[in-house]
């Protein structure tokens, strides 16, 4: 199995019309966060089932469809590399891979289906220095990668390291990351309302304003409205 058999089977299922629709959603206009990818109009169920058709392909052909224009190709090949990490007990190569590789990694849907199951899982009992670097990074993408790695950790009951995180990331510029921190902060909340509302009592006043609104998505509503009153 090659690359190039990945590359005819997204485009048998290429919707000329859908792909017009995912260019607008994932603003790919001139300026724009995801300017310049293409798109083949493939949703994500079927996206599911290429790479698992193509699970076996090895390392050097994810990095041909990683290094793709085609935003569907490193779709599945993160896809697939989610499944090569989770069915290898060579975790840490998988998760240098992704690391080495991250230039692919370029737009937020990428990001939010790979780093949690690689990278967050592979730092749960290792050093966590990266994401700390990557918060700290000139990329948008490393900096969400950065946050939404630490899902891993909020699913095993460990907040420290998003908190941290997204402390870091309070005077971010993009609107992604404040979307992809108060997503976090809002899983914190599912299992410990107390260690969120510890950080927003801290931070809703200097919070940028999406980031809380993301945050207190399901909070009761006098009490949303109760936080966005103090931003």
């Amino acid at each position: 199995m090659y690359a190039k058999d990945v590359k005819s089977d997204l485009q048998k299922l290429s919707d000329p019309e859908k792909a017009k629709g995912l260019q607008r959603f994932f603003k790919t206009g001139a300026g724009q966060y995801g300017e310049s990818d293409i798109f083949l109009g493939i949703c994500v169920p079927e996206l599911r089932k290429v790479a698992k058709k193509y699970s076996e392909i090895g390392l050097e052909e994810v990095k041909m469809l990683l290094g793709s224009s085609i935003h569907e190709e490193r779709l599945v090949a993160l896809l697939i590399l989610v499944q090569k990490y989770n069915s290898t007990s060579d975790k840490a190569r998988i998760s240098r891979f992704y690391v080495d590789n991250l230039k692919g990694v370029n737009n937020w849907d990428l990001v939010d289906l790979s780093a949690p199951s690689i990278l967050g899982s592979s730092l749960m009992e290792n050093d966590k220095s990266i994401l700390y670097r990557m918060a700290r990074s000139s990329n948008v993408w490393e900096r969400r990668i950065a946050i939404v790695s630490t899902l891993q950790f909020i699913r095993n009951g460990e907040f420290g390291d998003t908190l941290k995180i997204a402390e870091i990331l309070l005077h971010d510029d993009h609107d992604l990351i404040h979307k992809a921190a108060g997503w976090m902060l809002r899983e914190v909340g599912k299992r410990d309302v107390c260690a969120e509302e510890m950080f927003l009592e801290k931070y809703c006043s200097s919070m940028p304003r999406t980031m809380l609104r993301y945050a207190v998505e399901r909070f009761p509503e006098k009490k949303r409205k109760n936080y966005l009153r103090k931003n």
